[in-house]
């Protein structure tokens, strides 16, 4: 962590020395001291070291400087560092304008020059000062900030991404959070070019893309070799784990996803059936421990990179991808996993990033607290969001179609649910309609056997229901189900167009699509298990049959 700020203004080259020695003297161990001879550039600093999150413990100004007085310098910078102390420099004669400024600019001091002796004159008065400032003293977020408005669907999408990639951030609500009005103000920005992110480094961004985002926050959407042998595509648990066997048994191994890490199993709050880990653990930090297992054996990751189509040709495989580049491979695994299906109910499109989101989003937990919130859906995901908005929310409400959870959840989320006070099942029931203004507000719903409705207030809706695997990008002979699932191995026979399409002498290996060399894992092959680790020991198997086919067209 970068230590607080003493910042020097005054005009006079020889002041200015004689300040900043002294100061480094005694100071220099618990404190940054930063100086400039010009009020225009220290106003460019207080920018730059608001938009980094900078901590200024104390301004010291003089009082006579030729672009603005030193009394306005530290009215101006109150502004957007309140806490910080406000120390004027004046000549003997200009002790009167001190005074006055003590109550107009909230002046914590003024020093007459020349100080000598410091030990006497400047250390006691300012150990002081900065004795108070520490006692209220809470460091600002170093990072990434996001400003914008809290039920906006371009804001939705930035945090989202960020935290699906597991890129720290602090999220700034134009309408409560004055850190993001004193951002705009500073930078002359105004509402419309929300949602604005700022960086580190002090730069920022309005409203961008995610491949711009992606670029500036260093994800690299690049390949590095001509050809790979093999491509994984999608970084769910299937995905990762491919990576993590791909890279450490010798392959050159490409990871490509999307939009984040983890698929599904990431925007978890807690699995706690998941081998290994008795106590649970969250879809994050399991998406986390992953890559970087992955990456460190040598598994190269990128993101956001979407795949457009492939190609066979002459025995290897060609990958295009949406911006234009492609990628060869000599094989290819696909683990894009399912999405969620979204509900065709009245007002629903209307909301949705602005109070409706299908699947986890906890990073809109916050906003939901002390509201209703409700989650449509019965599986283990809905159970987990379910905990875990439970700690916003004033109420959690689930609602399934069928009588009680029993058939569709697992037994230890039941319990858990029922153990929590604030959240309720209702059986039955459905929604029928949305309704709010520039977010959601309201629900109607609906009692599937006796049709009686009733409109609720809601923060938040959550959707969690059916499962549509990622497949309407591929183009290729890849033999899918009715409800395009990616069928793989003997199930490829009871298909009539298997036998014009399959040309081996040999049977397709167990998670071999139609095409030779291509694979499918996890939860977009047709009958997968749809549990973390089926998806894990899919993704991993299928580095072997990768190995088999390898040595064939070898």
């Amino acid at each position: 962590m970068s230590l607080p700020i003493i910042l020097c203004i005054d005009d006079d080259p020889q002041v200015l020395r004689a300040i900043v020695r002294d100061l480094k003297n005694k100071y220099r161990e618990q404190y940054r001291i930063i100086s400039t001879a010009s009020v225009k550039e220290a106003r460019e600093s207080l920018t730059e070291l608001k938009n980094k999150g900078e901590n200024i413990a104390m301004f010291i100004s003089d009082q006579r400087m030729p672009e603005m007085d030193g009394v306005s310098y530290l009215e101006y910078a109150r502004k957007f560092y309140p806490e910080a102390k406000r120390v004027l420099l004046t000549a003997y004669s200009d002790t009167e304008a001190a005074i006055r400024a003590i109550n107009k600019a909230q002046l914590d001091y003024y020093l007459v020059k020349p100080w000598d002796p410091p030990e006497e004159k400047l250390y006691p008065v300012l150990d002081e000062l900065l004795d108070e400032w520490q006692h209220s003293y809470r460091p600002s977020f170093k990072g990434i900030k996001v400003a914008g408005y809290q039920y906006s669907q371009k804001s939705h999408t930035i945090k989202d991404f960020l935290a699906g990639n597991l890129i720290p951030y602090q999220w700034l609500d134009i309408q409560t959070s004055e850190d993001a009005q004193q951002l705009l103000q500073l930078n002359q920005l105004t509402t419309k070019e929300l949602p604005l992110v700022f960086f580190e480094d002090g730069s920022w961004l309005s409203n961008p893309a995610i491949q711009e985002l992606a670029k500036k926050v260093g994800l690299n959407p690049q390949v590095k070799h001509d050809v790979y042998d093999v491509v994984i595509i999608g970084a769910g648990p299937a995905g990762l784990a491919a990576g993590v066997y791909g890279a450490s048994e010798g392959l050159k191994t490409l990871l490509i996803e999307r939009r984040a890490p983890g698929g599904q199993a990431g925007t978890s709050s807690r699995i706690e059936n998941y081998l290994g880990f008795p106590t649970g653990l969250s879809g994050a930090e399991l998406t986390r421990r992953a890559i970087t297992q992955a990456t460190r054996l040598g598994t190269e990751f990128i993101t956001p990179q979407a795949v457009s189509s492939i190609e066979q040709i002459d025995g290897y495989n060609k990958i295009n991808l949406e911006d234009g580049s492609s990628v060869n491979t000599r094989s290819i695994i696909i683990t894009t996993g399912v999405d969620y299906r979204t509900l065709d109910t009245k007002g629903l499109s209307d909301f949705t990033g602005a109070g409706v989101y299908y699947g986890a989003a906890m990073t809109e937990a916050t906003a939901c607290m002390g509201g209703d919130v409700y989650i449509v859906g019965g599986g283990n995901s809905a159970g987990q969001a379910a905990m875990y908005l439970s700690k916003f929310a004033r109420k959690v409400i689930i609602l399934i179609r069928k009588p009680d959870l029993t058939s569709t959840m697992s037994a230890y989320l039941i319990d858990q649910i029922n153990d929590t006070p604030n959240i309720e099942v209702h059986g039955k029931s459905e929604v029928i309609e949305a309704k709010g203004g520039d977010r959601l507000e309201q629900l109607v719903i609906s009692n599937i056997d006796t049709g009686e409705s009733a409109t609720v207030e809601a923060v938040a809706l959550f959707i969690f229901i059916g499962a549509k695997p990622i497949t309407d990008w591929i183009s290729l002979n890849i033999i899918r189900d009715g409800k395009g699932f990616i069928e793989t191995g003997n199930e490829l026979k009871n298909y009539s167009d298997f036998k014009t399409i399959w040309k081996q002498t040999r049977d397709p290996y167990l998670l071999e699509t139609s095409c030779p060399g291509i694979f499918a894992a996890g939860d977009v092959r047709a009958r997968a298990m749809n549990r973390v680790a089926a998806a894990v020991g899919e993704g991993s198997m299928a580095i072997s049959f990768v190995h088999k086919y390898l040595a064939e067209v070898k």
